[in-house]
């Protein structure tokens, strides 16, 4: 009854991740004049935008429903990219930027709860991993065309990439008022922040096999975002043309998108621990090697960081997903999502700082090492919870 919900849910995902313009964004940043570090603050606004408005939006699907928050989110979106595609100073941009956050916020989590409740309402939850890893393939093959597709615009004018992308991004708006809401629960009370911070408590601090999977899965999600906004720089540095980062944006998402396909069969062979250690050691070296190679040979280097972030991203969810109920199923994975976007918030600026300051190799190298630290803090305590949610 519910199947009808995973179409409308790709079509979400690909108005969502169709981005023509994440190849080039900071390239238009510097084309208008931006430093390093005011491009990542834009962007540090964002995921500043996103941590305000993660938990209250996630608990909002939980309370109000997926189907409300998800056009919210979808008609938000389209307005950011409309602003981005008239205008040209700094606050304009901040405003399209928070409009994006908020937008990106009500977005997150409600349509991976979605996915989960449309199929556990037909009795199929347990094909959620396969069907997230396909969602997930759906958003990286439409990152890959538009990658490419981007590029190829921005040789023209790198405005033009931000005009067609806000066409694209209204694609949402009339799938997600298609959705149908599964019913497996019913709010009779209010909804109210003390409801929140019962949610985030539970999962924070109540339940600790959850926290470990939420913490380690945030900072993997972080460092794969990261990666996702700073190569494009790197490339431009060592030579790249516009089409060329477009050409290879291209590529790269469609490894992540192959591979998602495979995740979890993947992470079957290969069991959680190894799957973990594996994924884990791949994505934060990647990093210190971008800084010490500088050159093109960094594209093997991405090739493998992208392999790894397609098991790593939907494998991660699903560990979550197994140990949460239905009714705070939205909000626990908006809790993922703040904590990435918080951590990025940070290091996002301290990136733009040094690249500025020092060199873009050594910002590389220090945020790989940032990530190694965070990693080798939380992989031990994350590993223990799985092993104990096998026993259970």
């Amino acid at each position: 009854m519910y199947s009808g919900n995973i179409t409308k849910l790709y079509l979400i995902k690909i108005a969502k991740w169709f981005m023509l313009t994440m190849p080039i964004l900071l390239l238009f940043y510097q084309d208008l004049g931006f430093s390093v570090e005011e491009s990542f603050q834009l962007k540090a606004i964002y995921s500043i935008a996103i941590v305000i408005f993660e938990i209250p939006s996630g608990y909002a699907a939980d309370v109000l429903g997926r189907k409300k928050t998800l056009i919210i989110g979808s008609i938000l979106g389209t307005l950011g990219f409309a602003i981005y595609s008239v205008t040209s100073s700094f606050y304009a941009f901040m405003a399209a930027e928070l409009i994006l956050g908020v937008g990106q916020s009500f977005i997150s989590g409600a349509d991976s709860a979605l996915l989960y409740d449309s199929l556990k309402a037909d009795g199929r939850e347990k094909e959620y991993l396969k069907y997230e890893g396909r969602n997930f393939s759906v958003g990286n093959f439409s990152e890959a065309i538009a990658g490419f597709m981007g590029g190829a615009l921005a040789e023209w004018s790198l405005r033009m990439p931000f005009v067609f992308q806000t066409g694209i991004a209204f694609i949402a708006v009339p799938a997600a008022f298609m959705l149908i809401e599964p019913k497996l629960y019913t709010r009779t009370q209010k909804a109210t922040w003390a409801d929140i911070w019962n949610v985030v408590k539970y999962a924070m601090l109540k339940n600790k096999s959850l926290r470990y999977n939420i913490i380690y899965s945030s900072i993997i999600g972080s460092a794969t975002l990261s990666m996702a906004w700073v190569y494009p720089l790197y490339l431009k540095e060592v030579g790249f043309r516009e089409i060329h980062i477009g050409t290879t944006s291209t590529v790269l998402n469609l490894i992540v998108g192959f591979t998602t396909l495979a995740a979890y069969k993947i992470e079957r062979k290969l069991k959680p621990k190894s799957t973990v250690f594996g994924t884990t050691i791949i994505i934060t070296a990647a990093f210190i090697l971008a800084g010490v190679i500088h050159s093109y040979w960094v594209l093997p280097v991405l090739v493998v960081f992208y392999f790894s972030r397609g098991i790593a991203t939907p494998v991660l969810k699903d560990y979550i997903n197994r140990i949460t109920s239905s009714e705070i199923r939205a909000t626990v994975l908006s809790i993922r999502s703040l904590l990435i976007r918080a951590f990025f918030s940070i290091l996002a600026p301290m990136f733009g700082y040094v690249t500025d300051r020092l060199s873009l190799s050594q910002a590389f190298m220090i945020i790989g090492a940032v990530f190694m630290v965070l990693t080798s803090s939380s992989i031990f305590l994350f590993l223990k919870s799985l092993e104990e949610g096998s026993n259970d």
